[in-house]
This record gives structure tokens, C-alpha cells and sequence, in this order.
């Protein structure tokens, strides 16, 4: 009777995986692991199978065609699914058709190629996106200067940049760490790679830099920034032909004209801002909202809001603000948020906190490319600081703050002509 038994469940499952066509991952509160998913929904790109990814339903959930491989690899990973029947997908995707619901099934077709721009030696401060590429095991590439100079950047179809500075002044550490061996050995490496490129000075090389990532991007290319990378990158832009550094970075005065230099037609996101001009404050300009302007939020009074927008006409913001959570916790950054009315008015603004009237999420269109803006240094650590011990995600498998950042990796991965906007 036991082996019967056996024989009996054998032939069920047997039954049933025949019969079951679709592997539907959901995302809302019932997902074990949402990083994770994310990083199974890629791998099956990479096996050249086509997803759905279910805009708004159900947290944003992804749906394929069964696999026995699939599931195995579902199950080793930790993330949750359903196996589903052919009517049952059917049924998902008409209630998504309906024009009485704010859904739409976006279709993934090929994983995109991952670069992240760092220094290639060791730096004393982790960052957010490639902690979350490696836990949810996405494949990406180092590239640095040589790479970007050498033209490297259209093998890619995306780039993130992160806890750099584009303006050529070190991060403005010097008040606080230029008699640390890593500034120095940092600052030794940044002006080698300006003389190596023909350049006398870093900012020089790190405008070059930004100019060949601003034709990457209005060549179809997608750019993710993140904290200090994303205000330093337009000012690199405003600043074009304009001495903005002092002596301790380049070796001579800055143009004492500068701020009246700037051109804001160069910028992506914005305009209108204030440079910092002491070298000795840890700061580069008025965009981000400093902590004295931010009403006295604090780590349990800190969140932001996630905007709705309309899955069947605003695709691309949809894919972008994807999560299980619309208030998502605040974390704080060198720049940590962007002041509104510094805004330009053609960029989407996709997270803010309205009480203090400060952008967190921003999205923006240049040629046929896109870029986002995404401020604060680690979703899942408040503040953090130099040489912290990076943040562990085994403890943060469902974090909402993260999933925004894989929100943008998947984002190029999805069938270019139902992008409405």
C-alpha cells in the first residue's frame, strides 16, 4: 500500500506539472525574499525565456512559462511562487487588461548589461547598489576611468554611479580625513588617471567623464545614481569650462566668478542651485536638504512617499516606484534628498516628503536614453558612516528601500514599444 501511495503522488505531480504552464512570483507581503526575486527574474532572462512583469499587481509581480529548472532554482534561492494553470495566467492577465484597474503586464525580454562605475582599490564606505546585486546574485562589471575613456560604455545598457564626486574635489573630505592614508592613496590614484588621460587637473578628467556618460545616455542608455553621484554629476555639467575647485584639490584658486558661470542647460535634473564655496564644509551645494532644513526629522520620523502613477499610460514610472510598501523609511546620505524648487520641471518626480517639500526619487528622459536619481547612501542604514561595516542583506530580505533600486535594473529589460511616455 506504501509503494502505491508513492506511485499515486509520483504520478499526480507528474499530472500536475504537465498541466501547470506558469510560474506566477508574487511581491506583495506574501514574498519570502523580494530581492531575491528580482535576481531569479533576470537569470531567467537570461536563459532567454520572456517574463511578465504584472505592473501593480499584487506588489508587482513576475509571471513565466513553468519549468521544472525554474522551480528548482525558485526553491534553492528561497523566493515564493505559485504554480499556476493556463487559464489561471489567462485569468490574471484579463483582470490586469480591464481599463477599470490601474495594472498592465509589461513583457521583459532580454537581461540588460550591467556596469558600475568605482574605483577598482578598495574604498571605506560600501555601496547600495552593488550589495544588492551581488545578494540577489545580478551579474555586473567594475568599469572606472580607463573604461569610460576608452569608450567601453556601449557595451553596457546600464550604469550606476554611486558615492562619487564628478567635481573633482575628493569627496569634500579634506576638513575631515586628508591625513587618512585612504584620501591620499585616492587622491594619488585620481590625478595619475588625469595625467594618464592627457588631462592637469581631476576635475578636467571627471567633466570628460560626465560628458561621455551624458552621450551615453541620449544614445539609449540607462543611468542609475545614487547619493553624492547625483547632485556632484550636474554640477560637473553646470560648471563646464569653469574653475570651481580650491587650491587643496587642483593647486590654484577657484574662479572667484564661478556661481555666475553656471549654465543650467547642461544639467539633467537641476537648476537654479547654489555652489558651496568653503572648501572646508562637507558639502558641494544647496541642492541636497541638509539636516538643519529638514524640520528636525529623525530616524523614527524619517520616511517618504511613493507616488501612483498610471500603469497603462506611464509605464516607465509604474516599473520604477514597483514595491510592496508606499512609505518607505528614510536614509540619510552625503546627499540625502534634493529641494524641489531646484527641480526642473520636466523631471518626474517618482518619492517625496511633502512636509518638507524635498524629492527623494526623480526620473528623467534624455534622447532616447533615461536616467534616476535616487538620494541617500544605504536604504537599510540610516547613517552611515566611513569605514562602517557594510550593511548585511540576509537581515533585509524584504527591504522597500532596495527594491527600488532593482526596480531600475529590470527597467531595460522591458519591449520598448509599450513605453508610452
Amino acid at each position: 500500500m506504501r509503494k502505491l501511495i508513492i506511485i499515486l503522488v509520483a504520478l499526480f505531480g507528474f499530472s500536475w506539472a504537465t498541466h501547470a504552464s506558469h510560474i506566477l512570483i508574487p511581491m506583495d507581503d506574501t514574498q519570502t525574499n523580494h530581492l531575491k526575486a528580482y535576481g531569479i527574474s533576470y537569470w531567467i532572462l537570461e536563459q532567454d525565456i520572456e517574463i511578465d512583469w504584472l505592473l501593480n499587481y499584487r506588489g508587482g509581480s513576475f509571471m513565466c512559462k513553468y519549468s521544472q529548472k525554474f522551480e528548482n532554482e525558485l526553491i534553492i534561492r528561497g523566493v515564493s511562487y505559485q504554480v499556476i494553470s493556463d487559464a489561471q495566467a489567462n485569468q490574471v492577465l484579463s483582470e490586469i487588461a480591464s481599463p477599470n484597474s490601474n495594472m498592465d503586464a509589461m513583457k521583459l525580454e532580454k537581461y540588460p548589461k550591467i556596469a558600475v562605475y568605482s574605483p577598482k582599490s578598495k574604498q571605506p564606505w560600501d555601496d547600495a547598489v552593488t550589495l544588492v546585486l551581488t545578494y540577489a546574485e545580478i551579474p555586473y562589471d567594475v568599469i572606472f576611468d580607463d573604461e569610460v575613456m576608452y569608450n567601453e560604455l556601449p557595451k553596457y545598457d546600464w550604469l550606476h554611479l554611486h558615492h562619487e564626486d564628478f567635481t573633482g574635489q575628493y569627496g569634500r573630505f579634506y576638513n575631515n580625513f586628508r591625513h587618512f592614508p585612504w584620501y591620499q592613496q585616492q587622491q594619488r590614484e585620481y590625478e595619475e588617471s588625469a595625467r594618464k588621460h592627457g588631462f592637469a587637473k581631476v576635475s578636467q578628467l571627471k567633466l570628460a567623464i560626465v560628458k561621455k556618460i551624458q552621450n551615453f545616455v541620449s544614445s539609449g542608455g540607462f543611468l542609475f545614481a545614487m547619493c553624492s553621484a547625483t547632485d556632484t554629476y550636474d554640477i560637473a555639467l553646470a560648471a563646464e569650462g569653469v574653475d570651481i575647485c580650491e587650491h587643496m584639490f587642483d593647486g590654484d584658486p577657484a574662479d572667484p566668478k564661478a556661481q555666475q558661470k553656471l549654465n543650467y542647460n547642461n544639467t539633467f535634473a537641476f537648476k537654479d542651485f547654489v555652489l558651496e564655496r568653503n572648501p572646508l564644509i562637507y558639502e558641494y551645494s544647496n541642492i541636497d536638504n541638509q539636516p538643519n532644513a529638514r524640520g528636525g526629522l529623525t530616524e523614527h520620523t524619517d520616511y517618504f512617499q511613493l507616488f501612483e502613477f498610471s500603469a497603462k499610460w506611464d509605464p516607465i514610472p509604474t516599473m520604477l516606484t514597483q514595491n510592496h510598501e508606499r512609505i518607505i523609511d528614510g536614509f540619510m546620505g552625503q546627499t540625502t534628498a534634493f529641494k524641489k524648487r531646484l527641480i526642473k520641471g520636466d523631471v518626474v518626480i517618482m518619492g517625496e516628503t511633502k512636509s518638507i517639500d524635498e524629492a527623494r526619487y526623480i526620473h528623467g528622459i534624455l534622447g532616447k536614453g533615461f536616467w534616476t536619481f535616487y538620494g541617500g547612501h544605504d536604504p537599510e542604514d540610516y547613517q552611515h558612516l566611513v569605514n562602517e561595516e557594510p550593511t548585511d542583506l540576509n537581515l533585509h530580505p524584504n527591504s522597500p528601500g532596495y527594491r527600488l533600486i532593482l526596480n531600475n535594473i529590470l527597467f531595460p529589460a522591458a519591449k520598448k514599444k509599450k513605453q508610452k511616455t
